[in-house]
Parts: structure tokens; sequence; C-alpha cells
């Protein structure tokens, strides 16, 4: 608090690359929250699965609360902060991107007991653990923990470094799930299918790399628009691997 206070400390540049990443922050917790308890744990009826799926959307709320309790600590806008994502443009495709497939989920007549009702949740998954929590938030956790490098608001990048750690092994559940139910459904998951997914992921990495170039416009702390294209490149590949699909950029 008494960093954030002082002028010296942080420029106005890096004030406002902070204040992006928790607003971007702050909404898309909530909107993966709300993902995971309206749409997944409906479709999804393994019980050891609906099981992580309750302790996984636990966690999106102590998040969330953690972003809540930086802002206020911080004696930041909450107006500004909480309506970033309507205000934002990048942010706001990015958010709306990511969850564009919730509400086909959430539709009552979903069956998935044919092959367009399980490519639906497949996708939609996709949208939540790949995408969301695997390369957008994986953005703003190398931002913010470059600050915490330099002993630079330490108490915000703690919180921030045990969300990574949950947000990793989410990840790493979603994508073991895509595969199961892929594995279980084999004709599902075709080569048509394949290349819409290809395609969904690619444009999402598109989508954060104007987000960084729109919040790391003039470059921080030795990153930039380049450098974290590179990087967001590098991390969609992997995600591209885990989900058995080939990489896409080469980026290392």
């Amino acid at each position: 608090i008494e960093q954030w206070k002082d002028p010296k400390i942080f420029s106005d540049v890096e004030r406002n690359v902070i204040k992006r990443v928790l607003g971007f922050f702050a909404t898309a917790e909530s909107l993966v929250g709300n993902n995971l308890v309206l749409a997944v744990y409906r479709c999804v009826d393994n019980p050891e699965c609906r099981q992580y799926l309750l302790r996984q959307a636990f966690e999106e709320a102590i998040h969330i609360h953690a972003f809540q309790y930086i802002v206020q600590s911080l004696s930041l806008d909450e107006g500004e902060m909480f309506n970033m994502y309507r205000e934002v443009e990048t942010i706001f495709n990015k958010d709306e991107y990511a969850m564009s497939c919730t509400n086909s989920v959430l539709d009552p007549n979903l069956d998935t007991r044919t092959k367009e009702g399980p490519q639906t949740l497949l996708k939609n998954m996709v949208g939540l653990y790949v995408i969301t929590e695997g390369i957008f938030f994986y953005g703003g956790f190398v931002t913010m923990l470059s600050f915490g490098r330099q002993n630079r608001i330490p108490g915000t990048c703690e919180q921030i470094q045990y969300i990574l750690r949950d947000e990793s092994i989410h990840m790493n559940f979603g994508i073991d799930l895509i595969n199961t139910i892929r594995e279980e459904n084999p004709n599902v998951w075709d080569k048509e299918f394949e290349a819409v997914i290809i395609t969904f992921i690619k444009n999402a990495v598109e989508l954060e790399h104007r987000y960084c170039e729109e919040c790391l416009a003039t470059g921080i702390l030795g990153l930039n628009p380049a450098l974290l294209k590179e990087y967001v490149q590098y991390i969609a590949d992997r995600r591209f691997k885990r989900l058995g699909l080939p990489e896409q950029y080469g980026s290392e």
C-alpha cells in the first residue's frame, strides 16, 4: 500500500498496466465461475469430476474476493475496475470471445447423446480452460509477476502466485477432461471439428495480441508487445500439444 501511494515507485504507465490486469481478472474470474456452475457442472455427471468442479468454483470465488481485497486495499476506483470489461474494448473482446459458447451449453434442449451436443460442450470447455485460464490469464500473470521480481507490490504479487497455482491445476484438469470426453466419443472429434478448435484458439491468440498492444504500448520492465506476442504464441503451442493438436507457431 505504501509503495502504491509513492509516486516515485510507479510511473503512470506502470500504474495503468497494473489496473488493466486487475480489471480483466476481476471480471474474468466471475465469468469462469458462472460457466462452471451453470454450464459445465450440468453436463458432466461423473461424481469425481463434479467434486472437483465444486472445489474449482469455490477457488474461483476466493480469487474474486482476492482481487476485490486488492482493489480496496490500494484505494482504487471500484467502479472503474469492475466496469473495465465494459469500457475497455480489448478486455471486453476477450471476455466475450472466451464465453461465447456458454449460452449454447445452457440451452435446456442440449442433447449430449448427439454428435453436436458434445461438440458444443467441448468447445465451451476449450474456451473456459484452454483460452481463458490457459492463455488469457497467463498474459496477466507474467506482467504482474514481473513487478514481483523487483519486490514491488509484493502482497499483490503473492496473491497472484497463489492464483497462478490454482489456475494451472484448473487448466490441467480441464484439458484432461476434454481429452477423456474425446477418447470416449471418437466420432465427435473429427477433422472438421479439429479445424474449428484450432481456429477458435488462434483467434483468441490474436485477441490477446491486441490486448498486449493496448496495455503495453510503450513497454515496461523489459516487456513489450512483440515479446508478449512471442510468449503468448509459445503458451498457445503448449496448449495445442496437450490437446493432441499440431503446434501452430513454433515459438521457443
